[in-house]
This record gives structure tokens, sequence and C-alpha cells, in this order.
């Protein structure tokens, strides 16, 4: 077999091959013999046809077709080895000749990873929010603790702001009462805008047994998104009573004995929260000043294949589980569907570009995972899809993704490596120094931009493989 590689563009590329008729016979082989036993011919028992009468009964060219549609991916396979090519997706292939007993000559055109220079990242400088906690965000921590240790005592006046309510609940559409549109002994805050719009206005005033009618859109269910009339009824009324802010309060409410322990404990989780906050907002816009220093090609059908799946995925999982479709989201967005398309196809050209650049620097920095880093990987990824790690573990094989995983990890720890590179200071001029746990975070700060763009892309090398 001989092959050439002629590049088309930076992420495409055409091989041409020419196959000598002998490499053909395994192929030939397997065709009469699946030939065979497929038909049946007077006089012979299956699968005892002689090559000779299968020719004459149903054509060479029946043969030959069996034979090189068996014998194309093998000899494509060799061609990208021997070229050293990193293929995406699946090949557009033309046979050119097929002479019997000569010759098979096929071109194949095909999708490429870009060959990317990572040119030196050290001067890398951003900016990112200053670690502070002020009183009010003490207090305020505090105060929304005080509000999950309230109690409730029955009060026979109107209904007020911060009040808990009993209410019963029926909506109607057209004037028709929606099957999923009743509840009863429905527990309410008004203020908390748990509901729906309008419901606060309507119940506020209202003493037990009170009733009123307003139109609302609704949020989920059966009639999602369309204007209903709802009947709303108190059945009590309910004053939130909160505990006084006290040492007592501290020791039912948290391991402390005083409140200014407690005080305390809340700043440093605070802290804790926006240092953690801080990091992820570094590592965020350190991968955006590295997108604007390497140009990356994108394939054209990669890209559009990503966007594909990105529209998939919302309409059909985030959407759906909301009761809403793309037109309502639009909507609700207040975006017209311009500008969605430019939006996602903006978002999966950054998210293609990330996965190239840092697989490009796992390649350049040698970095690997072991197994340490991606046990810790997929217990987070579990939590996050609220399954546990051995059910998530389990699924990840079954399906093929431990690869996807790795490369997870491994895009974090490049990351990770860039950060540690560039200078980051907050907003008060001072230098922020980012421990090496932030491998971690760097791992889930790249998954969003490049998660999706991952599965398609390793879908893609694996029909190719296939």
């Amino acid at each position: 077999m001989k092959s050439a590689v002629e590049t088309l563009n930076p992420t495409r590329v055409r091989l041409t091959v020419e196959v000598p008729f002998e490499e053909l016979k395994d192929s030939l082989d397997a065709a009469y013999k699946k030939i065979n036993q497929q038909v049946t011919v007077k006089g012979f028992r299956k699968g005892k046809i002689p090559a000779r009468v299968i020719d004459q009964r149903f054509g060479r060219g029946a043969v030959l077709e069996e034979a090189v549609n068996d014998a194309l991916p093998k000899f494509y396979t060799e061609a990208v080895n021997e070229a050293e090519l990193n293929v995406l997706g699946q090949p557009e292939v033309d046979i050119t000749e097929l002479k019997d007993n000569e010759t098979l000559s096929f071109t194949a055109e095909v999708d490429v990873r870009p060959t990317i220079e990572i040119p030196d990242y050290s001067g890398i400088e951003v900016e990112v929010d200053a670690v502070e906690v002020s009183d009010e965000d003490v207090d305020k921590a505090v105060e929304d603790l005080r509000g999950r240790f309230a109690s409730t005592a029955p009060v026979e006046r109107a209904a007020e702001d911060g009040d808990v309510v009993t209410i019963d609940l029926e909506a109607k559409v057209d004037g028709e009462v929606l099957e999923d549109g009743v509840a009863s002994g429905v527990s309410y805050t008004i203020g908390s805008g748990e509901l729906l719009e309008g419901i606060d206005d309507a119940v506020k005033g209202l003493e037990a047994d009170g009733e009123a009618t307003f139109t609302s859109e609704l949020k989920g269910g059966s009639a999602a998104g369309k204007e209903a009339e709802v009947t709303v009824k108190v059945t009590q009324v309910a004053k939130r009573e909160l505990p006084e802010l006290d040492d007592d309060f501290a020791q039912l409410a948290s391991e402390f004995d005083t409140l200014d322990e407690l005080k305390g404990d809340s700043r440093k989780r605070l802290e804790t929260a926006r240092q953690f906050d801080q990091a992820t907002q570094a590592q965020e816009r350190v991968l955006d000043k590295l997108l604007e220093l390497v140009e990356v090609p994108v394939p054209e059908k990669l890209l559009e294949d990503e966007i594909r799946t990105r529209k998939h995925n919302l309409e059909h999982h985030q959407l759906g589980q909301m009761g809403l479709d793309l037109g309502k989201y639009l909507e609700i967005q207040g975006k017209t569907e311009e500008e969605f398309d430019a939006e996602t196809r903006e978002q999966a050209v950054k998210g293609i570009k990330t996965q190239f650049i840092l697989d490009e620097l796992v390649n350049k920095e040698k970095l690997n995972v072991n197994q340490e880093e991606l046990t810790e990987h997929l217990m987070r990824r579990a939590q996050s899809s609220g399954m546990s790690p051995d059910q998530f573990a389990q699924a990840v094989v079954e399906g093929g993704q431990v690869p996807m995983l790795v490369g997870e990890v491994a895009r974090g720890k490049a990351l990770a490596v860039v950060v540690e590179a560039a200078t980051v200071k907050d907003t008060n001029g001072e230098v922020v120094d980012l421990d090496d746990e932030d491998e971690a975070d760097a791992a889930d700060s790249v998954e969003g931009e490049q998660a999706d763009a991952a599965d398609s892309a390793k879908a893609d090398e694996d029909k190719a493989e296939s």
C-alpha cells in the first residue's frame, strides 16, 4: 500500500491511497464466505458454493463491493497511522479507481487537530476582586442563620410582609381548572418570591379564610408559560418569630459557646468562599488571556457538531426539565434567535479552542494524571451530578468515559501551570498567591468551557478509530 497526504487547510487533509490487488485477498475471501452464508444455489450445499459459481450467478461486482467495504477502514487506518495524523471525525471517502485483479485507489478527506504553537505565557497579568469581608457581610450571614431557626405562631390579623401563610391554590387557563393546577396546605413566606408572580400582593391584607384572584404566568407544569387565573385562599396567618441574637442562639445554631465566636467563624467561612471565587476568577481570566495569545484554527465540521450538541442539550435537557421551549426561553432572556445563535457559536468556538490549547500544553509540559487525582475529580463530578461516587463511576466505565475524565483532570493541571506562571493581582494592587490545590478548581473551571467540546471531539475520534 502507498499513501500520500495533501494539506487542504490547517484543519483538513486529503489522503490518497493506492492498494495492490493482492492486499485485498483476505477481504475477497471474507466476501465470498459471507455471500456463501447468505445465498442458496441448487446443487450445492449452503456455504459450499464455489467462487466461480458466485461470480456467474451474482456477479463479480457484488463480491468486489463487499470486499472493498470490508477493506477500506483497515487501509484508511494504516494510512492515518503512517502519516501520524490526529484525525477528528469520519472521513469522506471517494474510490477513484478499482480494477479487478490490478489495483484499488481511493481518497479520504478528514478533519485533523491543528498544529498549535504555545508562546511564552509567563507574562500574563490579570486582575481579580480583592477578598474583603465587611461587618455587614458577617451580620447578614448570621441573620440568614437566625432566619433558619425562626419559629411561627398563628395570629388573628391580616397578613403582612414576612408572615408565613398557609394557602390553597387553584389555577385556571381559558376558564378550565388544570389537573395539576390545584394545591392545598401550601406554606408560603410573603416576600420570598418562591411562588407565582403577583401572589404577594394578592395575599397581603387577607385574614384566615380570606380569598383573592390574580393573573400570573405559570412557571411549570402542563401549562408552563401560559397566563392563568389563580385563586388563592388563606387558611392561616402566622408570624415569624426570630430567636434573640445572644450566646444562647450561638449554642443552639452552632458548636460555639458565644455569639462572638459564631461571628468569627462566619467571617472565616465568608473569606474562604471568596478566596475560592477569587481563584476561579483568576483561572477564568488567565484562560481568556491565554486564548488571546494563541492562534487556533477551528475545524468547521467539529464546530457545527459542537453547536448542535449545545443546542440539543439546552432544549432537550435543561429547558425540558423547566417545562420551557427554546422560544419561551429566548423571550425570558430578551434575546432574538440570531443573538442566541451567535452567542452559542462564540461559546462553542471558545470551548474547542480551550480544549486544543490545554491538550497541547499537557503534551508540552508532559503532564500525567495519577489515580488519586482521577478519584478526587470523579468524586466532585459525582457530587455535582447528584449521583453516588459508585453509581457515577459505574456509569463512567460503562459509557467508556474514563479517558474523558482523565482529559479533564489533565487540562485542569495544564491551566494550573499557566496560572502559576501568571501575575495575579487584586483590585487593591496586592499580588495574589494561589495554592497548588487550585489544580482541582482549575479542572472544574475549564470543564464548563470545554466539556461538551471534549465529548464531541472524543466521539469523533472514537468514530474515526472504529
